[in-house]
């Protein structure tokens, strides 16, 4: 049995909940698919469908391996991907989707890399917080932070860093340096206004939460102004380290409360049409930055989800 091919007649039919449609798709006959499927089932000792003249209804265990079979075939894709690439160059136009500050500051100045490998392929780079849906834009990719709800699209967690209360040295010197949490309460805070911002932030510390109500000195719509804010010493900030990192490096900014844990932040990339349906060119783009991300301290190993908004 060639278990791939299998895999791939058995997403087809639970996709189209029919033999026939599945066959067609896959240019197979139906008898060949309800082979492949049946031998599917022999092997794993479990039935995938149940079977009736009014039609083909998955059974749970068929639900179960459906997750497992797109993620196996997604894989398998991108390894062939990967091969082909290095004989067949990528041409014709990409369409990235990122927040601004996190694009500008850690793929960016990475993409160099990347068009030196692919010198036939030009880049859009779509650059907003407001994270614009997929199809709007028209983006084939995008990479987004935060929270996902479920929905058609398809992401996958590429990428992790912490979240850290911070400040500038001056504003520290003139105001003090908090110990505690609550200690926050006297303090200007800069808020960003939308996505993983707000005014409740929940810490951490040996298991135990507590929450805080930060107090706005000054809201924000985008990360840009955050991070400048910052710098400015306009007040304390609960941020990403990817976005304030040369600046926690070189002095610039200062942690605070380090010895409480918030929230990490996780980055994603999302597919509006899913890891099996998109180009050689977006393949490629998701694993070189996976490749970068994984010669830091903020790659992950992928997990595969669905989601519906992703919040920046």
């Amino acid at each position: 049995m060639d278990l791939i091919s299998s895999m791939r007649s058995f997403v087809r039919v639970y996709e189209a909940r029919s033999f026939s449609a599945a066959a067609k798709d896959l240019n197979l006959g139906q008898p060949a698919v309800s082979k492949a499927v049946a031998q599917l089932e022999q092997e794993l000792g479990v039935q995938l469908f149940l079977r009736s003249t009014r039609g083909l209804a998955p059974t749970d265990a068929g639900h179960r391996f459906y997750a497992h079979a797109l993620r196996t075939l997604d894989e398998a894709d991108l390894a062939l991907e990967a091969v082909r690439g290095e004989n067949a160059p990528l041409t014709g136009t990409l369409r990235v989707s990122g927040t601004i500050t996190f694009m500008r500051q850690h793929i960016i100045p990475r993409l160099p890399l990347f068009t030196e490998q692919h010198p036939q392929l030009c880049i859009d780079l779509l650059l907003d917080d407001g994270n614009i849906g997929l199809v709007e834009e028209g983006a084939e990719v995008a990479l987004r932070m935060g929270r996902l709800a479920s929905s058609s699209l398809t992401a996958r967690k590429i990428g992790q860093c912490r979240r850290l209360v911070v400040a500038s040295p001056d504003y520290l010197a003139r105001h003090g340096t908090p110990v505690q949490p609550g200690d926050l309460a006297g303090h200007a805070a800069i808020v960003l206004a939308r996505g993983e911002g707000g005014e409740q932030v929940t810490f951490t510390r040996d298991g135990i939460p507590t929450e805080v109500v930060l107090q706005p000195r000054l809201r924000i719509s985008a990360l840009e102004g955050l991070r400048a804010a910052v710098l400015a010493g306009l007040g304390l900030a609960v941020a990403s380290e990817w976005i304030l990192e040369d600046a926690l490096d070189s002095g610039q900014v200062v942690e605070v409360l380090g010895d409480w844990r918030l929230p990490d932040l996780d980055l994603w990339v999302v597919l509006p049409g899913g890891a099996r349906h998109a180009s050689p060119q977006a393949r490629a783009f998701i694993a070189f930055v996976e490749e970068q991300l994984a010669a830091t301290r903020y790659g992950v190993r992928c997990r595969r989800v669905r989601c519906a908004q992703c919040v920046a």
